[in-house]
């Protein structure tokens, strides 16, 4: 049986994923850049320019702006796909790397060593990025820089609360199995997304797996909970069999008939929200 080293090494098919996920499948899915603008490009933030990967339609104007957040793992292919997957769908869609200051994370074959770097970023940085990345999105050809939604998986599922909560400028958020207990690192000391339920004031909708245990579905209903005080516009869905990562088709934890319902209320909310 081939190691996973063996196989990134002799196997286009594995190319771009970062070292430390799961054994890529072939089940995968390849979006190409039929219709579609698709590259890596730079925002500049000070002296620092940050990687983005963005995608959006070849033609057409007025097309919603999307900040895609990745998981732990970085802009690696995956997320590459589904940012091409959201051209396809109408969106000007842009995913930061947000881990390029300290050296990046695609590299590390150690999840552990991967942890140390996101989990130690602190939540201004990671927020400003964010930002930059938003900005920088508006000034993209034939886009409608007052339609801003934010989406993202695991980690970036959980820093979806963080920018729904602080960022203005979004108008939209959809978070996919993000925990919402997950503390970011800041100024005044750790804030989870429960800390922050009482700020979001966006529409915002949350995709979780029933068998997940990080966020376990109870603490996805609470969010919701919290959010709805103020705020209705609130969507919490539950996949019964579903685990944490269902979404992720390259890897084990993939499940096709929750994710293709969840990407279809996905797209189905942002457009509902960002194309009014």
């Amino acid at each position: 049986m081939l190691t996973r080293r063996e196989m990134l090494a002799g196997s286009t098919t594995f190319a771009g994923y970062a070292l430390s996920v799961d054994t890529v499948l072939a089940q995968a899915i390849k979006t190409d850049t039929d219709g579609i603008v698709a590259g890596d490009q730079a925002v500049p933030i000070g002296d620092y320019q940050m990687p983005v990967y963005a995608a959006r339609p070849a033609s057409g104007k007025d097309h919603p702006i999307l900040i895609v957040i990745s998981e732990i793992w970085g802009v690696h292919e995956y997320i590459r796909d589904c940012t091409r997957r959201f051209a396809k769908a109408g969106f000007c869609a842009v995913a930061p790397e947000l881990f390029k200051r300290e050296g990046g994370v695609g590299h590390i074959p150690n999840v552990q060593d991967v942890l140390k770097v996101v989990l130690a970023q602190k939540r201004e940085q990671t927020l400003g990025d964010l930002k930059a990345a938003a900005d920088w999105a508006k000034t993209r050809p034939n886009v409608k820089a007052s339609a801003i939604g934010v989406t993202g998986w695991c980690w970036g599922g959980s820093t979806v609360y963080q920018v729904a909560a602080t960022n203005p400028d979004m108008k939209a958020a959809v978070a996919w199995y993000g925990p919402p207990a997950r503390p970011y690192p800041g100024a005044s000391g750790p804030v989870t997304g429960f800390d922050l339920a009482k700020d979001i004031k966006i529409p915002l909708l949350g995709l979780y797996g029933e068998t997940d245990q990080n966020p376990k579905p109870e603490d996805a209903r609470r969010l919701g909970e919290l959010v709805k005080q103020h705020n209705p516009n609130v969507e919490i869905i539950v996949y019964p069999g579903a685990g944490h990562g269902f979404h992720a088709d390259y890897r084990p934890s993939y499940s096709a008939t929750a994710a293709a319902d969840g990407w279809k209320r996905c797209n189905d909310f942002l457009n509902k929200n960002l194309r009014a």
